[in-house]
């Protein structure tokens, strides 16, 4: 196997992953409303610091701890419970939610803690990285540590193609959006989480 292939299986994979509606695609797009473009990089950006630390941990031979059931229950009902608090804290405040762009997009700071929060907040994100995401680290590991920087670098540009085109396609018809329809889409954004939160913490007790 060559880097290209590497890269492209990488890509792939995580594409297929992203375009899967979850927190992180929910969040994107509330924010993108507010904040325009930059929003979908930023929280990526987040989204990827976090992956890069957890692929150096499943690297240096940290996998079987993280494994360990006890650890991944545990952490799954929190990141459940953190999904559910974000869903409602943006449902409720959706109905004072106004869109004063100018304003707003100097305040982008949080976005990118936001994004570490929201991927460590989804239960099937340290799932998918601890059983599909190990057997690609380890297979690509064969070939050397360029071949995981390879695989990375297809993995989170996946995610970052994907988010940006999203973000670049809400900040664009942001324009057109009334202030009623805003308070919508935050108002179905924070129920969607909600239901996302609601959904893992069964998927993890039953």
């Amino acid at each position: 196997m060559n880097y290209l292939s590497i890269f492209t299986v990488s890509f792939i994979i995580a594409l297929s992953g992203a375009l899967a509606p979850g927190p992180l695609l929910a969040t994107v797009i509330a924010k993108s409303v507010k904040h325009g473009f930059k929003a979908g990089p930023l929280v990526i950006l987040g989204h990827a610091m976090l992956e890069i630390m957890l692929v150096l941990i499943l690297v240096t031979g940290f996998s079987r701890l993280l494994t360990q059931p006890l650890l991944t229950k545990t952490v799954s009902l929190l990141g459940s419970s953190i999904l559910l608090l974000f869903g409602i804290k943006m449902a409720v405040s959706a109905k004072n939610a106004n869109l004063n762009i100018a304003t707003q997009d100097q305040k982008c700071s949080g976005l990118t803690v936001l994004g570490i929060t929201m991927s460590i907040a989804n239960p099937y994100w340290a799932v998918w990285w601890l059983t599909i995401g190990l057997g690609l680290i380890l297979s690509a590991q064969k070939y050397g540590l360029f071949a995981v920087a390879v695989f990375f670098l297809g993995h989170i540009l996946a995610d970052l193609t994907w988010y940006s085109a999203v973000s670049f396609a809400v900040s664009k018809g942001r324009r057109f959006l009334s202030e009623k329809t805003y308070k919508s889409i935050m108002l179905f954004c924070g129920i969607a989480l909600i239901a996302f939160g609601i959904y893992f913490a069964f998927s993890i007790v039953y």
